[in-house]
Formats: structure tokens, C-alpha cells, sequence
């Protein structure tokens, strides 16, 4: 990581102190942000998972369908925002995906986890908290998994018309 700059061990100390947010994301990006910022700018949404298959299974690390592969992993989801701006990209925003919720399948009689919040309602959130930051943006893409009308009308109430969402590949 830049160049032997910076240790995986100082990455990792760094991480343990706190549960980082959104909030402290955008505190220490703002002044970065700021210098690239436009009003053409778009905010760019997309979730990921990374694979923990190893790992004790919790509220985080959990099963999450990864549509990359087609199947369920278990492993960390994030939902992530990033700012584009001038040829620059930088995140400004992010949410943890947990479940805390466990119930029993009825048709598999298996134990699963749920959310008690879905990913469209932590998009809609991620925008309002961009908005709130007085964040510059022209268009909001995201994949056809946040295409819901649910979330084009929240963006066309929050002034922003354009919401466009990227075909899968």
C-alpha cells in the first residue's frame, strides 16, 4: 500500500480503534472533495462483498447474495458511494450491510439472517446525507438492482431528476 508506505499491521491497528461511519468518512475526504467538486458531478452507488468464507459467522459477516458469482457467500456487504467529478473519484459515503434479524425458512426449515433495513433504504439515506453535505451532483447511477420507482421518486423530490441505472455485465 503506497508503496511500503503504510503496513497492513498500521491498517489493521488503525481500523480497531473505533467504528468508523459515513460521517467519519466524509470529515476527512471534505477538503478533497471540495477541491474537485462540480455541478456536474455523480454520485455513483454500487454494493460489494468480500468473501470471508473462513470467518465466524456474526450480524456482519454473514450469508449475502453476490451477483458476480450468482450464489450466496458468506462475507462482509458494503454499500458504497462514490463522487466523480473532473476525471476523480473519491467515496463519500458507505453503509455496513448487517442482519441482525434470524428467523427460520419455511420451506427450507433452515435458520437465515435478515436486515432490518434494506439497501434501497440505505440508498435513499446515503443520498440525503450527501444532500445534507452539500454535495455538488448532476446524476445518480446506480445498477438496475436500485431502479425501483420507490427511489426515482425520492430523487426526483430531492431536485434530482436523473437517476439512471447501469445495465448488469
Amino acid at each position: 500500500m503506497l508503496d511500503g508506505q503504510i503496513s497492513h499491521d498500521q491498517v489493521t491497528r488503525f481500523l480497531s480503534k473505533k467504528d468508523y461511519t459515513s460521517k467519519d468518512l466524509w470529515q476527512g475526504l471534505k477538503k478533497d472533495v471540495r477541491q474537485i467538486e462540480s455541478e456536474s458531478g455523480v454520485l455513483i452507488f454500487d454494493d460489494t462483498v468480500q468473501e470471508k468464507a473462513h470467518s465466524k459467522e456474526n450480524d456482519l459477516i454473514c450469508w449475502h447474495f453476490d451477483h458476480t458469482v450468482n450464489r450466496s457467500v458468506k462475507g462482509i456487504n458494503l454499500l458504497n458511494c462514490l463522487y466523480h467529478a473532473n476525471d476523480v473519484s473519491l467515496p463519500v459515503a458507505f453503509e455496513l450491510i448487517t442482519k441482525p434479524i434470524h428467523f427460520s425458512d419455511v420451506k427450507t426449515r433452515k435458520e437465515k439472517r435478515r436486515s432490518d433495513v434494506t439497501k434501497n433504504e440505505l440508498l435513499r439515506s446515503m443520498i440525503s446525507a450527501c444532500q445534507k453535505n452539500q454535495l455538488k451532483w448532476r446524476y445518480i447511477l446506480a445498477d438496475s438492482w436500485f431502479s425501483s420507482s420507490e427511489n426515482h421518486g425520492f430523487c426526483a423530490q430531492k431536485d434530482k431528476e436523473t437517476f439512471y441505472h447501469c445495465p448488469k455485465k
